[in-house]
This record gives structure tokens, C-alpha cells and sequence, in this order.
């Protein structure tokens, strides 16, 4: 049994149509995982036939909408159907000394009240587990019955999932990917509600720790465990030859501004081309120099459309926790720095003069240079090639 959340918030046409984008969503994550399965869809519930339901519940959980997973026991809507089931599924845990409690709910059936559904499956316990109590505020074992118009559902446990909205109700977004902690938590957010994402790397060659590259190709490949079934693209653009222009600029502390604003003219131009409607950048206020409130606002005079910064406003251990829940944190981070960042960057620089220097070096022009021959990488469900 799947479990959506803030779709129910929708109007029925837009509900019915993030419904369906879940559904086959989850088909084609369960088709990934050579997990055969049948569909059906009611109101605040889908149930997932298959001859693997903890398989099917495990893929089921990775899914963008996705609230909660349980693998259930489907009864008639009875109040005895749904009490004998539940009696053969606490027969694994009750054992005499154990409290339980039962956790009711009905929808759209006459004839009982959750109350009358709860007390009737509790009594049921009671007589066949001799010896275990009720405890409705720390109990040892919990049930959870269901009475809706469909039938009755029983179940024991319940797999957290992501939440948001279905992957692909809410259109393209470009992600700046690094091979730190922070982008590809962004791009995850992103993807949590609802967008589709291309992601796109600016290398820095020599100017790079050596480790940076093999990182964003490993995250690359873990993000798309996130969409199983649907293709997730990377594109690596090789930015050294903006790096050397700005090594050797006069004026170091504006290197940083600089770097930033012609990656974001970079992403705005290949997000064009792609059709998608935003950036993504991981940028966290005043985590860096480049991330002042004013710096930020300079930097993004460069895009050409909008720029979207989820963890703008998150704590660096909330940043890290996500990373460990998405599985893209190193645990060794390697030397993935930047080696031109200056011993002193500038926190507020002035648009006027950045616009200056960037017209000194020519920056702009090298955009088409490097958007060119830039690689194309396709990941699907964590195994990622280069596309020819």
C-alpha cells in the first residue's frame, strides 16, 4: 500500500493528473527492478499487487510523492474480516508480557465507527494472544486496521518515503552539480518536487583537486537511484580555460563573483537549449565568500533565467544529514577544492565593477567555447555511459 500526502490538497483535475504521473512513476521503478505487479488506484491509497511485496514496498519508497509504504494484508471491509487478519499478522510478534494497541480508520463504510472498528480487533487480540495488554500510549506492538470502501487493509509496519511530488508534474530544471555536499542536495530537493532534472558539471582541469570529477560522477549515478526507470543526464563542460583567465586577473578577490557568474551565464545558455525553465545551485547564505547576500545578488545579474536556491537558507548539519539520507556524503571527501579560489576573495563586490572585469577579460565569449565540445553522460538506475 502506497501512501500519497499534499496531492490531496490539488483541485480533482490536477489530482487525478499528479495521481497518474505517481503511478507510473512507480511502474517504471518496479519495471527496473524486474519486480512483475499489478496497480490499482483509490482515493488516498494505491495498492501494489506483486509475489514480492517487500521488494515492491522497498522500490516503492524511493519515489518522489511517495508518503509511506506498507506491505498489507486486504481483507472485505468487514469488521471480522479485518479482525481475523489482524490477528494472524500479530501472531508473528505477540507474545504473553506485550502491550499492543490498535490504530483504526474508516472511510466511506456504514455500519461501524473507527472506535467500534479498533475495540472489536482489540478484543480479537486479546482472546487469541493470552496474556498481553493494551497500551494506547507506549505499546510494544502496533496494528493498523483500515475500513474503506474498497475493502479492509491490515498492516504492522510502514517505510517512510520521500514525500514532495511526482517526478515530472512540474517541468525542467538545469542543476549545477560540484563534487561537494551541497549540489547535490539541491538538486534532490528539486527533484522532490516534482522537477526533472538535467544536471551540468563545469570542470576545472588543473584547477580542480583530482578527486572532484570521479565525485560528481558517483553522485551522478546515486541521484539517479532516485528517478529508477527514467533517464538522468549529466553534461561536463571543461571550464580551464576560463580558470586560467581568471589566475591571471590583477585583482584576485573578485575571482570568485567572476567564476560564479559566468558559470551561471554557462548554465542559463545550455538550460535554454534544453528547454528547461530554471538553475539549480546548491549556494547556502553566507556559507562562503560568494554567498554574502550581496555577492549573491551580483552573481545573479549574470542568469538569463530564474535561479532557484533550495538550501538557502538550511544549517550546513541539516545540509549534511540530507546528504547521508540521499547517500551521496563522502565519508572521505578527497581533494575535491577549487585551487584558484584567492587567500582573501571579496564579500560585497559592486556590479559596476565586476561588469568591468568581466568585459576586460572577455568572459562571455568563452561561453559557446566550452558549451561545444562539451560530454554528455546518461545515468539509469545507478549505472551511468557517455552518450555517443
Amino acid at each position: 500500500m502506497v501512501r500519497y500526502g499534499e496531492l490531496f490538497l490539488k483541485s480533482q483535475p490536477v489530482m487525478r493528473r499528479f495521481t497518474n504521473a505517481l503511478t507510473r512513476n512507480i511502474a517504471a521503478a518496479l519495471d527496473a527492478a524486474s519486480l512483475p505487479h499489478r496497480i490499482e488506484v483509490h482515493r488516498g491509497r494505491i495498492l501494489v499487487h506483486g509475489g514480492n511485496p517487500r521488494q515492491i514496498a522497498e522500490a516503492a519508497s524511493r519515489i518522489f510523492g511517495v508518503v509511506g509504504v506498507s506491505v498489507v494484508s486486504v481483507t472485505d471491509a468487514s469488521v471480522e474480516a479485518i479482525a481475523v487478519a489482524a490477528g494472524e499478522r500479530a501472531a508473528r510478534h505477540l507474545k504473553p508480557g506485550m502491550s499492543f494497541a490498535v490504530r483504526a480508520r474508516r472511510t466511506g463504510v456504514e455500519g461501524f465507527t473507527s472506535q467500534q472498528l479498533a475495540a472489536a480487533v482489540g478484543a480479537h487480540l486479546l482472546a487469541s494472544a493470552p496474556g498481553t495488554t493494551v497500551d494506547l500510549d507506549h505499546p510494544g506492538y502496533e496494528v493498523f486496521v483500515e475500513a474503506r470502501e474498497f475493502g479492509g487493509l491490515v498492516y504492522d509496519d510502514r517505510i517512510s518515503g520521500p514525500g514532495g511530488l511526482p517526478g515530472g508534474t512540474q517541468g525542467m530544471v538545469l542543476s549545477l552539480l560540484s563534487g561537494g555536499i551541497d549540489s547535490p542536495v539541491a538538486t534532490w530537493l528539486m527533484m522532490r518536487r516534482g522537477c526533472t532534472a538535467t544536471l551540468f558539471h563545469l570542470a576545472g582541469g588543473r584547477w580542480a583537486g583530482k578527486d572532484l570529477l570521479p565525485a560528481v560522477h558517483r553522485h551522478h549515478t546515486i541521484l539517479s537511484r532516485w528517478c529508477p526507470g527514467v533517464p538522468l543526464d549529466l553534461v561536463v563542460a571543461d571550464m580551464e580555460p576560463v580558470y586560467d583567465r581568471l589566475a591571471a586577473m590583477k585583482e584576485p578577490r573578485y575571482r570568485c563573483v567572476l567564476c560564479k557568474r559566468f558559470m551561471l551565464r554557462a548554465a542559463s545558455a545550455l538550460a535554454q537549449a534544453e528547454g528547461a525553465a530554471a538553475v539549480v545551485t546548491g549556494e547556502n547564505l553566507g556559507q562562503v565568500a560568494s554567498q554574502t547576500l550581496q555577492n549573491l545578488s551580483v552573481i545573479a545579474g549574470a542568469a538569463l533565467v530564474p535561479v532557484l536556491r533550495p538550501l538557502i537558507g538550511h544549517d550546513k548539519v541539516e545540509i549534511v544529514d540530507l546528504a547521508r539520507k540521499i547517500g551521496t556524503f563522502d565519508e572521505v571527501q578527497g581533494e575535491t577544492g577549487c585551487l584558484a579560489v584567492p587567500r582573501y576573495p571579496s564579500t560585497a563586490s559592486r556590479a559596476e565593477v565586476i561588469r568591468e572585469k568581466e568585459e576586460e577579460m572577455e568572459l562571455s565569449g568563452l561561453v559557446e567555447e566550452i558549451l561545444s565540445p562539451a560530454q554528455r553522460f546518461r545515468a539509469l538506475n545507478g549505472t551511468s555511459s557517455p552518450v555517443r
